[in-house]
């Protein structure tokens, strides 16, 4: 019942909630914001701002 209407659209509910979370990720690295959000687990949360930042990767340089 849910994916009838995008489905008559021609749109995929799933590809358009990732494109909001690449959407929100790219405004705010925060996978903590992304869990709540969303309702995203950790693990998938830290996978979606490593993709939209890949700089993030390493960490914090320690002093």
């Amino acid at each position: 019942m849910v994916q009838r209407p995008f489905n008559q659209l021609g749109l995929a509910a799933g590809v358009l909630r990732k494109d909001r979370i690449y959407d929100e990720v790219r405004h705010s690295a925060d996978p903590v914001r992304l869990m709540e959000l969303f309702g995203l687990s950790n693990l998938s949360a830290t996978r979606y701002v490593l993709s939209a930042h890949p700089d993030k990767k390493n960490g914090p340089i320690a002093p």
